[in-house]
Parts: C-alpha cells; sequence; structure tokens
C-alpha cells in the first residue's frame, strides 16, 4: 500500500427523487432566509419554480450566468446580491451558474446552495475558473466550496439526450483523470472507478429512451461521483487543455472536454498503465483511447474542434498556451505532442496509436 493523503469534503448531498421540494428546509438549516437565485437566461422557467418553492425565503433572480464566469458577469451578480440584501445564493443549473455563484460567494462571503441540472460536477469542488481578457484562470479555493448540493434526479428528466451525453462526457474526464491523478488516493481512484462505470452503463440508456428514469438517476449518480473526485484530487494534462480552449477560443465546455478527452488519454496511456486498465474495465476495446472516442461518437458527441468553431489557425497558439505554465501531468508534455494532440482533435481524427509511444523527443519537454 503506497502513502496517500485524502482531502475529504465537507458539502452536504441531499440525493434522490422530488428532493428540490425541501430547498427552502436547507436554506433555513443555514439560518438564512433571503436566497438570490442565479440561473443563465435559458434556466428562467426553472428559476421562477424554484423561486416558487422558495417563496418567501426568495430575495430575487439574477439570470445572467455564462459560460467560462466572465468576471465583468460576476460583478453584476454580486451587486444585485447587495441591492437584493441576500443573505445566501442559490445556483440553478449547470457549471456555468454553479461557477458564478462560486464567484460570488468568494467576493460576499455568502453561503451558496445548488440545484444541478446537469452532470458538470462542479457542484462538489473547490475549483473557480474565471475567464477576463480572453484568458480563463482556475483557482483551487476552500472558500468557494459549496454548503450544500440537492441533487433532483426529475430535474435531469428533461435534459435532451445530445446534452445529457456530452455533459456525462464532461463528469467522465473528471473521473479519468483522478486515476492518474499525482495527489491520487484509494477512495478517489475506487471513486472514479465507479463513475466511469455508471456513466458507461447510463448515457447510452438515455439515448436509447429519454424517458428512462433509471438511467437519468445511474448518470447523476456517477457524475456526483465524478464530481467529488474532482473536487478532491488535482487535475492534468486534459483540463489544462480544455480551459486554454474554452477561455481563448470560447468554446462550449462540455463538448471539448468531449472532443479532446480520447487524445489526452491516447497520450497519457504508457504512464498510467493501472488507470488505462480501470478505464478498460468500464470501456472494454482494444485501447482505452479508441474505446472513449467509439463510445463518444456511439452516444452522439461531438468528435472535432473545427466542429465547435474553433480556426485551425487557432492550434499553435493553443499549445503554446498550454505549455506555457507548469501544470502536473503523469507524462512529461512537450509542444510538438500538444500541437499533434490539439491538430488531431481539430480535424476529427481517431486518438493516434503513435502519441502512445515515447517517440516525442523530451528536450525541451515540461509537465504541462
Amino acid at each position: 500500500m503506497k502513502s496517500f493523503v485524502h482531502r475529504g469534503q465537507i458539502t452536504k448531498v441531499v440525493f434522490g427523487s422530488g428532493t428540490r421540494a425541501g430547498l427552502g428546509g436547507e436554506v433555513e438549516a443555514l439560518g438564512r432566509g433571503r436566497a438570490l437565485v442565479l440561473c443563465t437566461p435559458g434556466q428562467t422557467a426553472q428559476a421562477r419554480e424554484v423561486r416558487g418553492i422558495l417563496g418567501a425565503l426568495t430575495a430575487g433572480v439574477f439570470d445572467q450566468a455564462a459560460a467560462h464566469t466572465p468576471v465583468a458577469v460576476t460583478g453584476k451578480a454580486v451587486d444585485a446580491a447587495r441591492a437584493a440584501d441576500a443573505d445566501c445564493l442559490v445556483s440553478v443549473g449547470g457549471g456555468s451558474t454553479i461557477g458564478l455563484g462560486k464567484a460570488v460567494a468568494l467576493r460576499t462571503g455568502l453561503p451558496h446552495l445548488a440545484l444541478p441540472t446537469t452532470y458538470a460536477g462542479s457542484e462538489m469542488t473547490p475549483i473557480l475558473g474565471e475567464t477576463q481578457g480572453g484568458v480563463k484562470t482556475t483557482r483551487r479555493l476552500p472558500e468557494v466550496l459549496l454548503d450544500t448540493v440537492v441533487y433532483d434526479v426529475d430535474l435531469t428528466l428533461t435534459l435532451p439526450p445530445h446534452v445529457a451525453a456530452v455533459s456525462g462526457l464532461n463528469a467522465m474526464a473528471h473521473a479519468v483523470e483522478s486515476l492518474y491523478a499525482q495527489d491520487g488516493d484509494p477512495l478517489a481512484f475506487l471513486t472514479a472507478g465507479e463513475a466511469l462505470d455508471a456513466l458507461a452503463v447510463a448515457l447510452p440508456a438515455i439515448l436509447r429512451d429519454p424517458a428512462d428514469t433509471e438511467a437519468r438517476a445511474t448518470a447523476l449518480y456517477g457524475a456526483w461521483l465524478a464530481g467529488t473526485c474532482l473536487g478532491t484530487v488535482g487535475m492534468a494534462l486534459h483540463h489544462k487543455v480544455c480551459h486554454v480552449l474554452g477561455g481563448s477560443f470560447d468554446l462550449p465546455h462540455a463538448q471539448t472536454h468531449a472532443v479532446v478527452l480520447p487524445h489526452v488519454i491516447a497520450y497519457n496511456a504508457p504512464a498510467a498503465e493501472a488507470a488505462m486498465a480501470r478505464i478498460g474495465r468500464a470501456l472494454p476495446g482494444p485501447d482505452p483511447a479508441g474505446a472513449f472516442f467509439d463510445f463518444a461518437g456511439g452516444i452522439g458527441a461531438p468528435r472535432a474542434l473545427r466542429d465547435l468553431g474553433m480556426p485551425e489557425s487557432g492550434i499553435a497558439e493553443a499549445a503554446d498556451l498550454v505549455v506555457r505554465d507548469g501544470y502536473w501531468n503523469p507524462r512529461p508534455v512537450h509542444r510538438d505532442a500538444v500541437r499533434d494532440l490539439l491538430r488531431r482533435a481539430w480535424a476529427g481524427e481517431p486518438p493516434s496509436r503513435a502519441a502512445s509511444d515515447r517517440s516525442y523527443d523530451p528536450t525541451g519537454a515540461r509537465h504541462a
């Protein structure tokens, strides 16, 4: 048994069907009574429902949450919270809304509750990614850990299958990188493997029958586990690449994860044998990277960055940004390797078996 350090979570989790009905009680359990409800412009109907559930416990609704948590939007939300005399925050939605809630909580010290509607997993992490001037900066701050997360499986029943697919692949990316994390521990490895097993079964089932409540529950369970992993251990090259692409080219978050993941798996395979073996248990196939690529295609996820709006001319710029700052990865990263990885991901090509060998010149390589 190797030595390890495990970081436990302090977030209260309520999981089940119809659990949103008890949201008011969770607000009161924190000793609060004026909740500002946060959402994106596309989720105002759900925010109105939450406002109705909270009743007199609602201070107002802020509906301008945006992808990659722009600092300018956060400023507006902070002003709205102060103007409403809010004493807590309730985020309704996915990673964009929950990210905004974290950013506001950091600046105001307000307690933060979430009602997730996707599989993003942000609600279980102390990670805050913010974008300013086209650059996305990610920090791990214990101050942004949520106080309470209420998972209501019923809210995911209307998540369109194609959205569930890419959101689920985003969660699987958290689990994959937890398997080879620098600060990994036995519990994180077990949790990540269970998350992959659950999502590998649930996502195709949702595609076959969007009304399959058991599959929806299994997917949300897997997403919770994956988010918990994301909150307890560090990530590596895959998340670095996706943060660069999202912040610099404004690519959609979950779709970007879906495209990039098989290529990073191929690159890291020779340096993460235990992780690759565990991936193979969840997704059997000739190799983990190819299995993931086929799995993503099989559930209708995008497989090319060019289809998400990334210009081919941005490949070199993105490779420079990925290797510019230190970021741990199980296999040292060379700019040429990142450029080749991005080129294949941009074109929608299968992950390269050549990336799995050790042919890249290590001169100038670094942990990305």
